[in-house]
C-alpha cells in the first residue's frame, strides 16, 4: 500500500543551529495539512503537527525525541510564508527561482508521482549534501521524492519557545528525521511524496 502527499517542503536553517523544516500539504491521505520538523543546535527532534492521528504517521515514519499535537497553520502570499505552531512563529520570504526550479518546473505531475522517477534522479540528486529522493526511514517505510519545483529561501525571521533563532543560515549540519535532509541551502521545494507502508526491508 502506498500513500501520496502533494505539497512543498521548507528548509530553513538559522545562526542559533536550530533548523526548521515546514510540510505544507495541499493533497494527501489526511486533507490539507501542514506540520513543522525541527531539530535543535543540541540535536534533539520535534515534531508539531495539527492532529494525534497526522502526528502518529509522521512519528512512525520518522524519528523524534518529542511530539506536540496543536494548530499548525502556513499562509503564503506571493513570496511571502507565515508558519504559526505551538510555540513557533516562523516568516520566510522566497526568492527568484534559479535554473533547477525551472528544469524541475518541467517534469509532468505524472512523472514526479512516479518511484521510478525518484529512483532514476536519486543520483544526480546527491549532488546537494544530504539530499536523497528515495530511501528506507528507520521503521522500514518505503519513501520516494519527486520534485517539481524550487524556490530559494532569502530571509527568514523565527521565534521559537519566546527565543529569537537568529538569522538565516545554511541548513547545517543535515537534519535526522529520516534517511535524507533537505538542501544545504535553505529552499522551499514543491514534492510529491510517496510512502510505501509494507514495511519490507528488502532492495
Amino acid at each position: 500500500m502506498r500513500l501520496r502527499f502533494e505539497g512543498w517542503i521548507a528548509g530553513v536553517g538559522t545562526r542559533s543551529g536550530v533548523r526548521l523544516v515546514v510540510g505544507h500539504w495541499a493533497r494527501s491521505p489526511f486533507g490539507a495539512f501542514a506540520d513543522v520538523m525541527i531539530e535543535r543546535e543540541d540535536g534533539e527532534r520535534l515534531l508539531l503537527a495539527p492532529t494525534r492521528e497526522v502526528a502518529d504517521f509522521i512519528a512512525s515514519t520518522y524519528a523524534f525525541e518529542e511530539v506536540r499535537v496543536g494548530p499548525v497553520r502556513v499562509r503564503s502570499t506571493g513570496t511571502a510564508w507565515a508558519v504559526t505552531a505551538p510555540s513557533l512563529e516562523l516568516r520566510f520570504v522566497t526568492g527568484g527561482r534559479g535554473m533547477l526550479g525551472w528544469l524541475l518546473r518541467a517534469v509532468p505531475g505524472s512523472l514526479a508521482k512516479r518511484p521510478a522517477w525518484s529512483a532514476l534522479v536519486d543520483l544526480p540528486a546527491r549532488v546537494m549534501p544530504g539530499v536523497r529522493t528515495r530511501g528506507r526511514s528507520g521503521t522500514g517505510r518505503r519513501e520516494w521524492y519527486g520534485a517539481r519545483d524550487l524556490l530559494p529561501i532569502v530571509s527568514a525571521r523565527a521565534v521559537f519557545e519566546g527565543a529569537e533563532l537568529g538569522p538565516l543560515a545554511p541548513v547545517e549540519p543535515p537534519v535526522r528525521f529520516g534517511f535524507g535532509s533537505v538542501p544545504r541551502k535553505p529552499a522551499a521545494v514543491r514534492v510529491t511524496t510517496t510512502v510505501g507502508l509494507d514495511g519490507v526491508r528488502s532492495a
